[in-house]
């Protein structure tokens, strides 16, 4: 089952709780010996590159010598890339990736995150603000013009958000010649324009805005991919989203143009994590909150146009 499919399943969950798995004997320490130590986290076990890895790619390079991986990415993106307010730590899907692909080059998971919004996400690569962009990025030959891919490493699509006291659509094709919004520089821009002719579409630069558009009653719906509405109608329980998704996209890691030896050493990375199980952990722990059943397939590697 293909993970787009996995997430339409997402629509029928009503308000999903977190499960706490809590210990059954208490904390105490087995009698005559010393409490069991605390399993290793999915970072801990993360791999490191050997330093042949590292020395096949300058930017590699450059970066253990830096000591710190930039990142583009979102900071408001519920399961995928969301600051904690008040730990400062970034967590989500994309997020974990970020931390995996910083174990990977340095040796520890020390990462910037540069919030990146969708208009801003090829400048920051153009202007080598960031290493890379690790943030719900749709691969597309257009961008793939402008841009590098490694990947897919993640495969969704675009999908309907209305209010929940809204009945009355379903499909693309209900919101003809209604008031819809979604995220400028998106591929839901150009996938709503194509599936819904006749709507009246507006555009904001962040999905924050898109909901607060929605909640005043300034749209009937918003149009964005499932991943980020399913992390949204978790947390709001005025939103719910009333359609499957209308199209397959896959999710790359964005890194400067023309960077082959920087993209083969991200996509042996992407490999790894994903035979040794690292890959299904982080959708375990993020997006399998929502999404029930076990981890989808990764998409392979290079396995659409642009990647």
């Amino acid at each position: 089952m293909t993970t787009a499919s996995l997430l339409r399943t997402a629509m029928a969950l009503g308000a999903v709780g977190l499960l706490v798995l809590t210990g059954c004997n208490g904390g105490a320490a087995p009698v005559g010996g010393a409490a069991p130590s605390a399993p290793l986290s999915l970072l801990d076990r993360a791999p490191v590159a050997s330093e042949a890895e590292i020395a096949a790619s300058p930017t590699a390079a450059a970066i253990r010598e830096r000591g710190q991986l930039l990142i583009g990415g979102e900071l408001d993106l519920p399961l995928m890339s969301q600051r904690n307010p008040i730990t400062g730590e970034t967590v989500g899907f994309d997020a974990t990736l970020g931390k995996l692909l910083a174990k990977y080059l340095i040796g520890e998971p020390n990462l910037k995150v540069v919030r990146s919004i969708s208009e801003t996400r090829e400048a920051v690569l153009q202007t080598g603000t960031v290493d890379a962009v690790i943030s719900t990025y749709t691969i597309t030959p257009e961008r793939a013009r402008k841009i590098s891919f490694a990947g897919p490493y993640l495969v969704s699509g675009q999908a309907i958000a209305t209010l929940s006291t809204e009945n009355r659509i379903s499909t693309p094709a209900d919101l003809a010649g209604k008031k819809v919004v979604a995220v400028s520089g998106t591929t839901s821009v150009d996938a709503i324009k194509r599936s819904a002719p006749g709507v009246q579409l507006t555009t904001f630069g962040a999905a924050t805005e898109c909901i607060q558009a929605l909640e005043a009653g300034s749209a009937v719906a918003y149009v964005h991919d499932m991943t980020l509405l399913a992390g949204t109608a978790q947390l709001n329980d005025k939103i719910q989203i009333v359609s499957e998704p209308f199209t397959d996209e896959s999710y790359g890691i964005g890194i400067r143009h023309g960077d082959e030896s920087f993209k083969e050493f991200v996509n042996d990375w992407l490999v790894k994590i994903q035979q040794s199980g690292l890959w299904g952990e982080n959708w375990t722990e993020t997006l399998g909150q929502v999404v029930p059943g076990d981890p989808p397939k990764p998409p392979p590697i290079g396995s659409v146009p642009g990647s």
